[in-house]
């Protein structure tokens, strides 16, 4: 078995590839070629946290995977990474366990690609400006997507602690040394998102994040944040507002995604406002932005066959390059 940690992924695997990988898997989605059951969670309560638990399976590629998540916020306290997860890749043809790697930074990079691909094909092509709402540990995945796919001039960005803020703002800078643009912290998160043409939704609140009224013409909004029935990031104006609302899978939004589930059990929105997954928008069964005033919405609470897809390109790349620790269990 090949064991590959953060530094060795980092090292060979980047967000053009992610995106292209995600790209193939809802593909693969559209085409049927995909098993992911409904992830399972499972909760901690006396730690406010759960464990997610990812099995998928991608026929093309011959390879399985499952993938552990573990969410537990009140390690911020004490220094300890909120977020830690692992994946076990599982080849397909044989059954054999092939590796076991590191995939908290694979679920930052596979969750920013997914709404790379998203922005990709609904975002204005000449969005320049986009706000980020909730810099916490995905925040920085969504960026290096948006930055892959379109030229930023403006970051502003907004979360509820202003300190967080800062820092994730000298993060930005950091990674982007080549970058020109301006990164702004924001006080007011209507005043981020009015100002925005791409809005980025990435904190765990249970209420919405900014008014629905402000958004203007043309904007484009990645909402991944609320991935329980009870989080909501967005109100059901901006749902109103929205003249597309595509998600990564249907089944899995309407199962987790309070942005939906809460207005709906109030009877404010339907579920028929869905306009469609993101592979339908892939494959050309439907249109993606089709003019520059369309208000578009993409929710997305992942999905388990993205980060098989994601791993096991991973593994290829580590043993064509010779990288990663071997060990025989």
């Amino acid at each position: 078995m090949l064991i590959l940690n953060e530094q060795t992924i980092r090292e060979i695997y980047r967000m053009d590839d992610c995106i292209d990988d995600v790209e193939k898997a809802f593909m693969f989605g559209v085409e049927g070629k995909v098993i992911a059951p409904i992830r399972m969670s499972v909760p901690h309560e006396k730690m406010d946290a759960e464990t997610l638990y990812m099995p998928s399976y991608i026929e093309p590629v011959d390879f399985t995977a499952v993938k552990v998540v573990s969410i537990f916020p009140k390690n911020a306290e004490q220094g300890i990474k909120v977020l830690q997860s692992i994946t076990l890749l599982t080849e397909a043809k044989t059954g054999r366990h092939v590796a076991m790697m590191d995939a908290s930074y694979l679920t930052v990079l596979r969750t920013g690609a997914s709404s790379g691909v998203a922005t990709k094909y609904l975002a204005r092509k000449d969005s320049r400006v986009c706000a980020v709402l909730g810099c916490g540990a995905q925040a920085i995945g969504q960026i290096q997507a948006i930055m892959a796919v379109r030229d930023l001039d403006q970051i502003i960005l907004y979360n509820r602690t202003f300190e967080k803020a800062e820092r994730f703002k000298e993060e930005i800078a950091d990674l982007f040394t080549d970058w020109e643009g301006e990164i702004i912290v924001e006080q007011n998160p209507d005043d981020a998102v009015r100002a925005a043409d791409i809005v980025i939704c990435s904190s765990k609140s249970s209420t919405p994040l900014f008014d629905g009224n402000v958004i203007k013409l043309g904007t484009h909004i990645n909402a991944i944040g609320s991935y329980q029935p009870h989080m909501q990031e967005v109100d059901v104006q901006t749902l109103y507002k929205s003249d597309k609302i595509v998600v990564d899978t249907r089944e899995g939004a309407l199962h987790e995604a309070g942005d939906f589930l809460v207005p709906l059990e109030k009877g404010l929105w339907n579920e028929e406002s869905i306009y469609g997954e993101i592979g339908d928008i892939l494959s050309g069964e439907k249109e993606g932005r089709t003019n520059n005033d369309e208000i578009t919405f993409y929710k997305s609470v992942g999905i388990g066959y993205l980060d098989t897809m994601v791993a096991q390109s991973v593994y290829q790349k580590a043993v064509q390059l010779g990288v990663g620790e071997k060990v025989k269990m």
